[in-house]
């Protein structure tokens, strides 16, 4: 399918906007869960259709930054903010947009409610998904599980890894004394030799694989850990443990912004998109909204 290029064929995009009478949503799979209670409510009230779709953050902002017109995404979830590289694909394609925080979440490191309670540091989880010379985790320090490393991660796409890989490793490396240059180079990488199980986009896949095995860990969003308090558990990280009060205060260490991208060009020719970024950013700020009790930690 041709490419419609907003800047140059306005009127042609506007004259096709009976094409695709949806909003179309990508991106972060952490972010997709408060974006659908928000385009489930909207179009209650509205009747506009809203289509929600977890692609993870990169492909979100790949889907995003590919142009502009009814056959691209109107928005995408991001849970992180956007990279040079996707800034540069979104120029070269004419695609300006406006970056909206929407809350914050908190990475957390979770098992199965029937498994024992774990309090890690981050130096002791980096060296578990990095260095292949230890395989349990009590090689690693004798106060942890005495059982063969096994822990889930997101795969590339997804910016929970690139919060992990930052807040994490790259923080236990940092502490270690490297430098930037050195801990970016030496830092970011995780083991190959299977005890480290990079997953997909699908966070609820990890819960039922945690329920499934008592010995395995999983990484995925503090929002999905509240919505499944009855089958897994949080692990504390350098003796706080995840909560929406760790996360609210900062003293939670593993925590980001979650963030939604709206298409300046759609605005005002794709129905109803301009109206239902002013309902999602209402709903983000109200500490009362379906959003909280979904485990979005509002704005202060």
């Amino acid at each position: 399918m041709k490419k419609i290029i907003f800047a140059t064929a306005l009127a042609l995009v506007a004259s096709n906007a009976h094409a695709r009478d949806t909003i179309t949503s990508v991106g972060s799979s952490t972010v997709y869960p408060f974006t659908t209670i928000a385009a489930e409510r909207f179009a209650q009230s509205t009747g506009n259709r809203i289509i929600v779709e977890s692609t993870g953050t990169g492909g979100g902002m790949k889907l995003f930054c590919n142009g502009i017109g009814i056959e691209h995404p109107d928005l995408t979830g991001a849970s992180r903010p956007m990279k040079e590289k996707e800034a540069k694909l979104c120029a070269k394609n004419n695609v300006t947009f406006e970056e909206v925080v929407i809350g914050f979440d908190g990475i957390t490191v979770s098992n199965s409610l029937q498994s024992e309670k774990t309090s890690f540091t981050k130096e002791q989880l980096f060296k578990a998904v990095t260095d292949e010379n230890y395989k349990k985790w009590s090689d690693i320090d004798p106060s942890l599980p005495n059982k063969e490393i096994a822990i889930m991660v997101p795969p590339p796409t997804s910016g929970t890894r690139d919060a992990f890989v930052e807040l994490v490793m790259h923080s236990a490396c940092k502490a270690m004394g490297m430098s930037k240059k050195e801990y970016k180079a030496q830092c970011s990488n995780f083991r190959e030799d299977g005890q480290v199980i990079v997953m997909g986009e699908n966070d609820n896949l990890l819960v039922e694989k945690l329920v499934a095995d008592e010995d395995l860990y999983g990484v995925f969003g503090f929002s999905f850990l509240d919505q499944n308090r009855d089958k897994v558990q949080g692990s504390a990280i350098n003796g706080v443990k995840p909560t929406i009060e760790t996360i609210a205060n900062g003293s939670y260490k593993v925590s980001r912004a979650l963030y939604v991208y709206y298409k300046n060009e759609h605005m005002g020719v794709i129905p109803g998109l301009a109206e239902f970024k002013e309902y999602y950013e209402k709903m983000a700020m109200d500490p009362d909204s379906p959003l909280t009790s979904a485990g979005l930690i509002s704005i202060p």
